[in-house]
């Protein structure tokens, strides 16, 4: 007997377009022979809990409805269920503002992911798990921290509604409150701490971030490793020059930039940073980021 899918629903994701948009893009997929059945978030947190609650059930099969934070959601309510237990997939309706994770694979977007899902096209999955001082964060796209992170912020409280633009925007906010911050780190047992200021830092397990930006251009969903960009500190005339590498991924090899591929980072900050996680802002008081190799399958 064909397993049903759980479609969890975010209508608020791209400024309300998910909503507006859920009930057709489901209709096809039912059309085409997908069983599913359709829940509805009202509110942050909501997905989490209806993923938890369904797999605590026995649903094995979901699709995210709306943008990163929502699939970022929904693999919080899976995990850390799903790395001791049955193995979850996870597929993608991308009616949200980024949908950065699904251009790894395709720059189709919606038609892209609704024919995975028909077709069943499953690929295992590598998830990193975020510890921090009041518990842990799972997530499959990226966490940043400095002006990455920053920008996000500006954008999501003051242009969430204007998508990439939006990110965008933020970004050039930011530069004119430039700051370059350290934040320590050890990546896999290094003997020191790294101390040294920088423009910003992301932890990534796929390439893009805020839409078309490829942050990581090295990074691998299924590798089993975290691709730690740094970038050092710049000027804001030097980064508005460098700001275009940040679609094609040349920036990397600018002589600010570094990357690395690590399995585990370990944090030494001395108070809560602001983090950017799969398009969500938070505040958190960070421990260490390690990777759990393919411990999800996603339809891609």
């Amino acid at each position: 007997m064909k397993q049903s899918f759980l479609a969890i629903v975010n209508p608020a994701a791209g400024g309300g377009r998910c909503g507006l948009m859920a009930a057709s893009a489901l209709g096809k997929l039912r059309a085409a022979g997908v069983e599913l059945e359709a829940a509805e978030t009202t509110g942050p947190g909501q997905a989490t809990a209806l993923a938890r609650a369904a797999y605590a059930h026995g649903c094995r099969q979901f699709i995210a409805v709306g943008g990163d934070g929502t699939a970022c959601e929904i693999v919080n309510g899976l995990f850390p269920e799903a790395g001791k237990g049955e193995r979850a997939a996870l597929g993608f309706l991308p009616l949200g503002t980024g949908n950065s994770f699904l251009r790894d694979f395709s720059d189709r977007g919606a038609e892209f992911a609704a024919a995975a899902i028909l077709a069943g096209r499953r690929q295992t999955c590598d998830v990193l798990r975020l510890s921090h001082a009041t518990g842990e964060l799972y997530f499959i796209n990226l966490l940043s921290m400095g002006f990455a992170a920053d920008a996000a912020v500006v954008a999501n409280r003051r242009f969430k509604g204007l998508g990439q633009f939006g990110y965008v925007l933020g970004v050039l906010l930011c530069l004119a409150r430039l700051r370059c911050s350290a934040f320590p780190l050890r990546a896999d047992g290094d003997a020191e701490l790294d101390r040294r200021p920088c423009l910003f830092l992301s932890f990534n397990n796929s390439k893009f971030t805020g839409g078309k930006m490829m942050i990581a251009p090295q990074a691998s969903t299924s590798d089993g490793l975290i691709e730690y960009v740094r970038w050092g500190p710049v000027g804001r005339l030097q980064l508005v020059r460098n700001f275009p590498a940040l679609f094609d991924g040349s920036h990397i090899t600018r002589p600010q930039a570094s990357r690395r591929a690590v399995r585990r980072v370990e944090f030494a900050l001395d108070a809560p940073v602001d983090v950017m996680v799969d398009g969500e802002t938070l505040t958190l008081d960070c421990r260490s980021i390690e990777v759990l190799p393919g411990a999800l399958d996603v339809l891609v």
